[in-house]
């Protein structure tokens, strides 16, 4: 009996979420196909019925995170859809820039997790990767008044690159204490351009 398209859409998407986990852990190259399968509790031929190569699964995880909602992954953080202009924005960066989301290796952002292995990647994982990277910056730029600002498209992509690049080297560093140094130093600052007085 063929199996519907329902089971076979919920089978796909654990699969990339198995992925994305093992991917934020160890990488893309350090992850093999029938690690994912393992992690998925499936077998290696089925991968096949749901993507053509890792790549393609790699891509898949990296867009995942646009739908992404941080209260069910990220410890203590709360956030609400409905927020709109600066609040929406502020709680943004306020989650990014978290310890919670610092700590959580597997549900980390794919932004801070796998910047160098999209970087050797092919070109459907660097398109996934940048339109991650708009979505996030554009999600920003609306906590901002356009019409009041002409700089608020700037702004949000300076307050998303202060956002990466702050816990990618939070992440990075060996010293706890410089690392949430950095992180909030980050924080504070992006709060500032979006126009919100830091805590």
């Amino acid at each position: 009996m063929p199996l519907s398209a329902e089971h076979k859409q919920k089978t796909r998407q654990r699969i990339v979420e198995c992925a994305r986990e093992l991917f934020n852990r160890r990488g893309f190259d350090d992850v093999s196909i029938d690690e994912i399968m393992q992690h998925a509790g499936l077998t290696r031929g089925g991968f096949y019925n749901h993507f053509k190569a890792k790549e393609d699964l790699y891509a898949e995880a990296v867009s995942t995170f646009m739908h992404f909602d941080p209260t069910g992954r990220w410890e203590g953080i709360r956030f609400d859809h409905t927020a709109c202009g600066e609040a929406f924005a502020r709680q943004i960066i306020e989650a990014y820039l978290s310890t919670a989301h610092l700590e959580a290796i597997e549900n980390q952002c794919p932004m801070i997790a796998l910047p160098s292995d999209t970087a050797r990647a092919g070109p459907r994982v660097r398109q996934a990767y940048r339109c991650l990277v708009e979505h996030m910056a554009n999600m920003l730029e609306r906590g901002m008044d356009r019409e009041a600002d002409r700089g608020a498209r700037q702004r949000s992509l300076a307050v998303t690159a202060l956002c990466v690049g702050g816990m990618v080297l939070a992440r990075t560093v060996d010293n706890p204490a410089f690392a949430d140094e950095m992180r909030l130093a980050a924080r504070n600052l992006a709060l500032e351009l979006i126009g919100s007085s830091s805590d």
